[in-house]
């Protein structure tokens, strides 16, 4: 295959350009839901609202996930939506906060403290400490048992608009779950996934100096080195359709930008070393977390400045 001088291939650089379009179209499709703000009982909530013809937006958008072979999926059904988001907001936050359906295609939840990973990266006040909490929130997550995946569960969207960091308490939390992973990925895979997506959320926005550093002190405080083993796999940029949604998850970002940081980062990997067993497969079946035993505090970031932003840069690209 040529090559270009800047060590991409001719077809990645073409890509950003001939495929904008319809990365701008898959971003549209992201738009499943409207998201407003109210008071219930004197504390602040968040309701997420089906739009009109999200079903038929969802559904297009699983197409192009099973033609690009990316494991992925929205819930399309809003019933289905409506029990994950529940069950794992609850699962997840329930030690603090409250969540419950809301009308016919609604769901409300309390709105929470804090800021997204996004908003402090995009600001330019991210911070180790963040990454550490952050590290450490995915890493406990992803010890509950999941009854839809027969096995411990996995976010299958965790952006770091997803990933909302509290300064009071230097602590992390998950939100938004619109998507899932497929059921057939194995545990391993649908965890490394989780943390690549964070990731590939920096590649392309946070300075040199800091991406590499930065990317270590996560994975560090995540400490799973069979995950993080998995994820060393997957730090190559794909080819053919999965390019839109790559460009997606990496903000449109420069492709040889994202070639070379994560080039680097398959070599650090290489090099740390992760401590902290995995737990074995017959604790992980026999034993499930509680929701309820840790004090925790987590954050909520601004409706849509994610979806304007990618929006923004693949109308740039």
């Amino acid at each position: 295959m040529l090559n270009r001088e800047n060590g991409t291939t001719l077809s990645e650089g073409l890509i950003p350009q001939t495929l904008a379009s319809a990365a701008t179209t898959v971003v549209e499709a992201l738009k499943i839901n409207s998201i407003s703000e109210k008071v219930r009982r004197g504390r602040p909530a968040v309701v997420k609202r089906r739009n009109i013809h999200s079903e038929q937006m969802a559904d297009l958008a699983n197409l192009y996930f099973r033609m690009a072979d990316i494991p992925i999926r929205f819930w399309s059904k809003v019933e289905d939506w409506r029990r994950w988001e529940i069950d794992c907001f609850q699962m997840l936050n329930g030690d603090r906060f409250h969540v419950f359906p809301s009308g016919a295609n609604a769901v409300c939840v309390e709105k929470l403290p804090g800021e997204s990973v996004w908003d402090h990266m995009n600001r330019g006040t991210l911070n180790r400490r963040m990454l550490e909490a952050a590290g450490n929130e995915f890493r406990r997550a992803h010890q509950f048992w999941s009854d839809e995946f027969r096995g411990r569960w996995s976010h299958g969207d965790a952006t770091t608009t997803n990933v909302i960091y509290d300064r009071k308490t230097d602590r992390a939390r998950l939100i938004d779950f619109e998507i899932i992973h497929e059921k057939s990925l194995p545990t391993t895979a649908r965890h490394a996934d989780d943390l690549l997506v964070f990731l590939l959320d920096m590649v392309g926005i946070v300075a040199s100096r800091q991406w590499l550093p930065f990317a270590l002190c996560f994975l560090n405080a995540y400490a799973d080195a069979n995950v993080v083993a998995e994820l060393r796999k997957q730090l190559a940029l794909p080819s053919g359709l999965a390019w839109i949604w790559w460009g997606v998850r990496t903000n449109f970002s420069n492709p040889a930008k994202v070639k070379r940081r994560l080039a680097n980062l398959r070599s650090a990997i290489a090099k740390l070393e992760l401590h902290r067993a995995a737990p074995s497969s017959r604790a992980r079946q026999s034993r499930r977390p509680s929701i309820t035993c840790q004090a925790m505090s987590p954050g909520t970031p601004r409706a849509n400045s994610r979806t304007l932003a990618i929006k923004e840069r693949a109308s740039a690209a």
